[in-house]
């Protein structure tokens, strides 16, 4: 047993190194170099379509029985999504180089002129479950910024993964780029997520996606710099100035448009002032879409007397991450009581209001603490290829560095640069 982990710690020593190797190649490369990058990769995924939509039916068919219905969601591919993939590396492709940025800071009163460039990372560590798209998007982020990336997928995505890193690696070859660039470990032994986590010097940040589990194990082992995506329990308050209609629509999108995902609503707040008109109908429309309701006292009264059917929620519910078809529905006074709610419940993930009060909106926007708030949108606009960024490595939940979608170039940070004629510093 010790020869075989040693051996393993040899293989993964190796690929650190080169993973080391490749991004300081990557980063000498030119903006140009790496456009035509990805440009490759991405012909070279819609090359290996057939070999990657095969390699995720074997995933979805061999895995657990009691892989959760959000997980699978998550797993499955589909010509629809794969295209989508495709097209996040093309958008990645065409973005504005970040490492290309420059900005002046000013000139000292000794001439000196000082300027911030943008320079990568270095060689990052992405710990995530169930998505194989994670493996093809964040390889294009890590080449459109110059850094390396090391994979570490969960086992039940193991074949869609190493199909989609054999595309990626493909293409970078292809451009004439060191593939090494893009590395995907393949041991499922949770000790290789330790030795990532613990590699001080190796690994310069870790972003782990994924649920509770993986968020406890990461904040209980990491010695490295940590990004968190982390859950999203997400809220949507409907204002006492709401037009009905339009929270309906923006609630039942939230919930039920893709329900296991990290932006998707878990907790409807609703002015106490509104309860009656807004939620028969929205909890009809909710129920027919298969959600189960968990309400407090006051809505389940509402709920009641329009005949639809719900539960109670327990204290637990107002904490909890669903990833699928629930909603938690508590009824509040005000706004006070709306941002009181979020600030004790949320996961500083994303909230949104519901209202034509442009001050209360406002409030909202400016008082609510999470990494993404929207106003009369849904929380499920909490994504880079929604928000412009073309994709995402993970939604950061950590307010250190970067705080919501990370694209290229929150994969950056900024060295001062300093331009002289001479001069020396004196006594002081």
């Amino acid at each position: 047993m010790t020869v075989v982990r040693c051996r393993l710690m040899a293989t993964l020593d190796a690929l650190l190194s080169a993973a080391r190797t490749a991004q300081r190649s990557l980063a000498r490369s030119s903006a140009d170099q790496r456009t035509a990058a990805l440009e490759s990769v991405a012909r070279s995924l819609d090359a290996h379509r057939d070999a990657i939509l095969a390699a995720n039916a074997d995933d979805l068919r061999l895995a657990p029985t009691d892989l959760s219905a959000a997980m699978r969601d998550r797993l499955a591919l589909t010509h629809s999504r794969l295209d989508g993939v495709i097209t996040a590396v093309h958008e990645i492709a065409a973005m504005p180089d970040p490492l290309d940025e420059e900005r002046s800071v000013g000139t000292r009163p000794n001439g000196l002129l000082i300027s911030r460039r943008r320079i990568p990372l270095g060689v990052i560590a992405v710990i995530y479950e169930a998505r194989p798209n994670v493996t093809a998007e964040s390889a294009a982020l890590i080449i459109r910024s110059g850094n390396a990336v090391v994979l570490r997928g969960g086992s039940e995505a193991l074949r869609s993964n190493t199909a989609f890193a054999t595309a990626v690696r493909a293409g970078l070859a292809a451009a004439g780029l060191d593939p090494n660039a893009v590395s995907l470990i393949t041991d499922p032994d949770r000790a290789r997520v330790t030795e990532l986590l613990q590699a001080t010097g190796r690994i310069d940040l870790a972003i782990p996606r994924g649920g509770h589990a993986l968020m406890a194990f990461v904040d209980a082992t990491a010695r490295v710099p940590v990004i968190r995506h982390g859950a999203g329990v997400c809220h949507v308050y409907v204002d006492r100035a709401a037009d009905l209609a339009m929270a309906e629509n923006i609630t039942v999108n939230a919930k039920v448009q893709r329900p296991g995902v990290c932006n998707a609503a878990e907790t409807l707040l609703v002015h106490r002032a509104v309860a009656d008109a807004l939620l028969p109908s929205l909890g009809r429309r909710l129920v027919a879409a298969g959600v189960e309701l968990r309400a407090d006292a006051s809505a389940q009264v509402v709920f009641a007397r329009a005949e639809v059917p719900s539960r109670d929620a327990c204290t637990e519910d107002w904490d909890t991450e669903f990833l699928g078809l629930v909603l938690a529905v508590r009824c509040v006074d005000d706004l006070d009581a709306a941002l009181a709610h979020i600030a004790q419940h949320g996961t500083e993930h994303s909230a949104a209001i519901v209202t034509a009060d442009a001050d209360a909106g406002e409030r909202f926007l400016r008082e609510v603490t999470a990494s993404c708030v929207l106003l009369n949108a849904s929380t499920r606009f909490n994504d880079g290829g929604e928000l412009g960024l073309g994709a995402e490595i993970g939604i950061s939940t950590s307010r250190m560095h970067a705080f919501g979608p990370m694209s290229a170039r929150e994969l950056t940070a900024e060295k001062f640069v300093v331009r002289g004629a001479g001069q020396v510093r004196g006594a002081s």
